[in-house]
């Protein structure tokens, strides 16, 4: 963008489910001005489960929704569907600047003390071609210990409903890592700081979370052209393909502002 935002144009922001709200917060931190359009496409998560061209198909439909409400930037604010479509989306909107989220592995191996680092996330983020170039391009050297987390994402979609199912799939998730000794881990999920807190008493106090949602708000606020000066507050709008219930909870412990909450058919 080369002019000052415009009264109606939004940042357009899509995950697959909740997750994408760690990232928002961010957002908000840094683009207080800004009007941030948040979608949650809670009825086909978790993207970690579906096929790449599954990922890619809603990736765009998400997108080429927030356009049409005004988006002027897209953030993608879920690690999977930045592995699978953040290329494809760009290829499909050239003059659109998008932001992805990716595994924090150059941070992790610069804070790590010992060199040794684990990695959660979906199955598909870790089977995909970039996380292996991270890990080869920042950690050569380093011990990385790479765990899939099936089901993690969809357990925290659910909320407090099952917390006890939470607790379980963390326990089983971190046991590799506690054997490997990490000292890091990167949380590769945007789901997952949601849960940082059972993380850390699982590994231990001493184990750093690596979460990369501010990263991604610097980045995004690069782009963003400086406000107006005048300018009024900004907006939060949330939106969801699914139940709204577990949005508006977290987006009320979460979020330092007031947002509105609306179901969405895509």
């Amino acid at each position: 963008m080369d002019r000052s935002p415009l009264p109606d144009d939004k940042i357009g922001v899509f995950d697959s489910g909740v997750g994408g709200l760690s990232v928002l917060r961010a957002l908000h931190a840094r683009l207080s001005q800004a009007q941030l359009h948040y979608v949650a496409d809670s009825a086909y998560a978790p993207y970690g489960d579906r096929s790449a061209e599954e990922v890619i198909e809603r990736s765009m439909r998400l997108t080429r929704y927030l356009l049409g409400a005004g988006a002027r930037m897209i953030v993608v604010a879920c690690n999977t569907a930045t592995t699978a479509a953040i290329r494809a989306l760009r290829a499909q909107w050239p003059r659109m600047p998008f932001v992805g989220v990716e595994p924090g592995i150059k941070p992790a191996v610069a804070r790590s003390p010992g060199g040794r680092i684990g990695v959660m996330a979906t199955q598909r983020t870790i089977d995909s071609e970039r996380l292996r170039a991270l890990v080869q391009d920042h950690a050569s050297g380093r011990t990385v210990v790479l765990q899939a987390c099936p089901g993690l994402a969809d357990a925290i979609e659910a909320g407090d409903a099952n917390p006890d199912r939470i607790d379980s799939l963390l326990r089983q998730y971190c046991l590799p890592l506690q054997q490997a000794h990490v000292d890091t881990v990167v949380l590769g999920c945007t789901h997952y700081p949601f849960v940082a807190d059972r993380i850390r008493s699982i590994m231990g106090s001493k184990v750093l979370l690596i979460d990369t949602a501010d990263a991604v708000a610097q980045r995004a606020q690069s782009l963003w052209p400086a406000a107006t000066s005048g300018q009024a507050e900004g907006s939060l709008l949330l939106q969801t393909t699914g139940d709204p219930s577990t949005l508006m909870e977290l987006a009320r412990r979460w979020l330092p502002a007031e947002a509105v909450v609306e179901r969405v058919s895509l």
